[in-house]
């Protein structure tokens, strides 16, 4: 079932207050689902991707191309949060927020259009106070993450080496014990992830044009096919057993903010989603 039409590229779904919220990364903005209808909540003009939000309720986004964290204010107003432009070398991308309102922002590491050779790069922490620390290195393309229930883990989406990888999370929001989470099959690519009560993983592959439920270790318990790119995946509804997919006929910004032919599809899982976002 298709939930919102009309979206040139939806990105970073969270199911947050009762309804369904994403980033319209090529229409620059983000919106919400409220009664079936879209609605905007907030301009983000260097386009948004990850979306979280501080213990007190407001809502942080990141915006891309000027690789910062933004804050919308109890007025709607929008404040930086950090500017991580002296850590992350290419654009920033995804993004999830702990209880603690601690956020762990991923970025490209090159530059998607071809010019420069696929490189790693860094992981940064942003604490609610907006000061910022590198907490992993050596990741390819860090991009959907997750975090446990009990807040002691998390399990990134490393999209162009074709696996999760996870970590343990101290008191601290530091991260160690590094681990491949599960190496996926079949050239699937990760994107967006989200968690669920099994403990298994739901993984956005836009190449292989499906959403899979895979079991630590890699099992794929699961496959829904989207027949085009599925990009960001989340878990909701009032019990959180409807997955939200954000799909799109290509990852083009040009194309899709012309054309607009993005979407976000509903389907009915067995087992509720869990952790965060």
């Amino acid at each position: 079932m298709i939930v919102a039409t009309d979206i040139a590229f939806g990105e970073g779904p969270r199911w947050h207050d009762g309804t369904l919220w994403w980033a319209d990364m090529h229409g620059h903005q983000v919106n919400r689902l409220v009664d079936g209808a879209v609605e905007k909540v907030c301009d983000v003009p260097n386009k948004p991707s990850g979306l979280g939000w501080l213990p007190d309720g407001r809502m942080l986004v990141v915006s891309m191309l000027d690789k910062r964290v933004l804050r919308q204010e109890a007025d709607g107003s929008i404040a930086v949060h950090a500017d991580l432009s002296g850590l992350a070398p290419r654009r920033c991308n995804d993004m999830t927020v702990d209880a603690r309102g601690r956020a762990y922002v991923g970025n490209f590491g090159f530059e998607l259009d071809g010019i420069e050779e696929q490189k790693p790069t860094v992981l940064v922490r942003v604490d609610p106070d907006g000061s910022m620390t590198v907490v992993a290195e050596d990741l390819m393309f860090p991009n959907g993450a997750v975090i446990t229930d009990d807040g002691r883990t998390l399990i990134i989406a490393e999209t162009f080496a074709g696996r999760l990888t996870a970590f343990d999370i101290d008191n601290n929001g530091d991260l160690s014990n590094r681990r491949v989470w599960a190496q996926l099959p079949g050239g699937a690519v990760p994107d967006g992830i989200c968690l669920d009560a099994e403990g298994a993983v739901w993984v956005a592959s836009p190449f292989t044009k499906d959403c899979l439920r895979v079991a630590e270790g890699g099992e794929v318990l699961q496959r829904i096919d989207t027949g085009r790119g599925a990009y960001a995946c989340m878990l909701g509804g009032p019990e959180r057993r409807t997955l939200f997919i954000c799909t799109a006929d290509s990852h083009d910004p040009d194309r899709q903010a012309a054309e607009r032919n993005g979407a976000i599809e509903a389907f009915e899982v067995d087992v509720a989603g869990a952790g965060l976002p």
